[in-house]
């Protein structure tokens, strides 16, 4: 179907519906449009970050039928019919945090907070894979997720802690 990009420009779109945080939500995107950019421009789910658009720093990680992926590795058309979820769907309600997200604030796992959603995302991820990791697992199950301050270790701290083990 022709629709109208942003830029004023007539292009080629297509009609995709994802579920995103548990509500099915439809829309209509070019076929280049990067699942990352559908989800803040589009959606408003501005959580997830674009820190680098290679793939290499999981500012914009997400969970995608309960894998962690990406965002800027994903085209949103690939994403139609599949179940997503971003920092905003985390939590159980506004009122009480995900325990991830507290384990990060009680832990001072962020500085400046860009990569913390992704972060947090790819962490929840690492724990229902393996949900007594090592400190050595946390780190490699986290490689891929850069924090640009340096707070690895508290990052480290708070994924543990989350798991209900201690660290030095």
């Amino acid at each position: 179907m022709l629709g109208q990009s942003a830029d004023g420009q007539r292009g080629v779109t297509v009609e995709i519906s994802v579920t995103v945080n548990g509500e099915t939500r439809t829309g209509d995107v070019e076929p280049r449009t990067l699942l990352v950019y559908w989800l803040r421009d589009d959606l408003r789910l501005t959580g997830t970050n674009v820190g680098c658009d290679t793939s290499s720093c999981g500012a914009c990680t997400v969970h995608v039928n309960g894998e962690s992926v990406k965002s800027c590795t994903m085209l949103a058309v690939q994403a139609d019919g599949e179940d997503i979820l971003t920092i905003e769907g985390l939590a159980p309600s506004e009122d009480e945090m995900h325990p991830m997200q507290e384990a990060f604030r009680a832990n001072h796992g962020l500085q400046c907070g860009y990569c913390t959603p992704g972060m947090v995302m790819a962490a929840v991820s690492l724990l229902e894979e393996n949900p007594s990791p090592t400190e050595r697992e946390v780190r490699l199950g986290l490689e891929g997720n850069l924090c640009r301050c340096t707070g690895y270790h508290n990052i480290v701290k708070s994924v543990l802690a989350c798991a209900g083990q201690a660290s030095d």
